[in-house]
This record gives C-alpha cells, structure tokens and sequence, in this order.
C-alpha cells in the first residue's frame, strides 16, 4: 500500500554492530522513482544504512518506513515483493547456471497456492534480455568474467520485480569498462522501468554522473544531501572526504566532475617543467 509520502525512509535511526554504534539520530528519505547514490569515506556507514533500508540490519533504535510502515513488521514474503537487494559480495552455490541463478529471483512470488508459471519463465527471460545475459542461460555462473556475473546477479533481482531495488557496490572488483557498463544498466533501469534505485558506490565522479539524488555521509551523519549539480561542491568534498580539489562541469554529460588538488612534492613525468 503505497502512502502520500516516500515509500522508503530512515527515521531517527541509530544503527550498531554488538557495541560499536555506527550511527545515532540518523534520518534518511530516498524519493520515489529516483536513483540515489550513497557516497562518503570508507567506514561512514553507507553501507549500513544500506543494511538497515532493506532490512538485513534492525536498528537499535528508530525505524525504516516501507510505504508508511515500519519495515519490521512487515511479512519477510511482502517486502521481498517490494524491495530487491543486491549485496556487496554475492557468493554462487557451486554448479549453478546463469536461468537457475536468476529463477531465483522468482522464488517471493511462489507460495503453496502458486508454482512456477509460464509468466515467471517469462519475467526470468526479460530480466536476462535486459541485462544482457541471455546468451548466457546455460553456462555455469563461476565461468563467468566478474562483469558478467554482476550483470547476472542485477537480473536476478529484477526478476523480483520490486519497484525498489537497492545495491551495495555494484562496481566493486570491475574495471573501469565493466563499471561503466553497470551503471549504464542501472540507469537504464530507473529511466525505462521507473524502478526506485538506492546504490552505494565509492567513486564521486560516478555517483556525480549516474545519481538524480546524492546522500553524502561521513561519520554516520548525513552531511548533505540533493541532486549532484547543486550539492557537489569543492567545498563539500573537503568536508566530506578530506580532499582538496577543484570541481568542474564534466565535458560529456554537464554533472559536476571532481579534480584532486595536486599534492606537494608530487612526482613530475621525465623532462616535464618544474
């Protein structure tokens, strides 16, 4: 059931592994059929919160609304219907191939009542063709290159056919061809599906070019947050990251490029000018 407000928030959310507190007071709103990114420094509690948004992580205190209820007391089946993820380090059982893998995205739609059907062969096949993994049904998932498997797993979350679809590090472990090519996908998704996308990802440049919402974090707090051409500035990725830098408009797409302040003492190229 879908409410007036966002389908998917943080409230006043602290958030703990044990002992340690990774975040206190923490509130969060992803909006509806956005992409956003979730960017800061290692350990800020990017990936957490994205833990917590999908409900692999229950918070110590607050609450995660999914379309106005908290998420905790919701059915485990009805929000896999509603919420896909993708974790950071996605591990194949031995043997399995490329259909079997993304059948399993059906399995929130089986019940006692309902077997697998010819519309559930038919989601499984378009999520293939959409990811570009359908020449590849048969093969065996650890043949795959590490970009194809990614790919693989992102349909496999699309045959759940949830309206929102959340992925920790997609990228991590690609080149930068098969980094490209995965948000390229991902973008795909959110403008042709109208799919709600929430990623964390590491590299400012690429959350600057892909994301219509930014959510930088550091230290468990949300620093700022809104569309990259109007939040990322020198002075924010100072604050955030620690880093000086110049920010420009990227020559390709006009979202805002990040150039690091060059270091003293950097080492020049052979026979360049001091």
């Amino acid at each position: 059931m879908e409410t007036g407000g966002p389908r998917l928030a943080g409230a006043d959310l602290t958030l703990a592994y044990e002992k340690r507190t990774i975040a206190e007071g923490l509130t969060v709103t992803v909006p509806d059929r956005s992409f956003t990114v979730v960017v800061g420094p290692n350990a800020c509690g990017k990936s957490t919160l994205l833990r917590a948004l999908s409900r692999t992580l229950k918070p110590s205190a607050g609450s995660v609304l999914l379309d106005g209820q908290d998420i905790a007391s919701i059915p485990a089946r009805k929000v896999a219907r509603t919420l896909g993820l993708l974790p950071q380090s996605s591990v194949a059982p031995d043997g399995i191939t490329v259909a079997e893998l993304v059948a399993r995205g059906r399995y929130p739609h089986q019940g006692l009542l309902r077997q697998w059907s010819a519309r559930d062969e038919e989601v499984v096949t378009e999520s293939m063709a959409a990811t570009g993994v359908g020449t590849l049904a048969d093969r065996l998932v650890d043949e795959l290159s590490g970009g194809q498997r990614q790919r693989v797993w992102i349909a496999m979350a699309l045959a759940q056919e949830t309206p929102l679809l959340l992925l920790d590090e997609p990228t991590t472990y690609l080149d930068i061809a098969h980094q490209i090519e995965v948000l390229d996908l991902c973008a795909r998704l959110h403008e042709e599906q109208g799919r709600t996308l929430v990623a964390v990802l590491h590299d400012l440049n690429h959350a600057a070019r892909y994301a219509t919402h930014l959510i930088a974090m550091r230290d468990g707090e949300v620093v700022a947050s809104g569309p990259p051409t109007e939040i990322v500035t020198a002075e924010l990725v100072e604050e955030v990251f620690r880093l000086p830098c110049r920010v420009i408009e990227d020559p390709e797409t006009g979202t805002p490029l990040v150039v690091p302040a060059a270091r003293r003492g950097a080492v020049r190229p052979e026979g360049s000018r001091a």
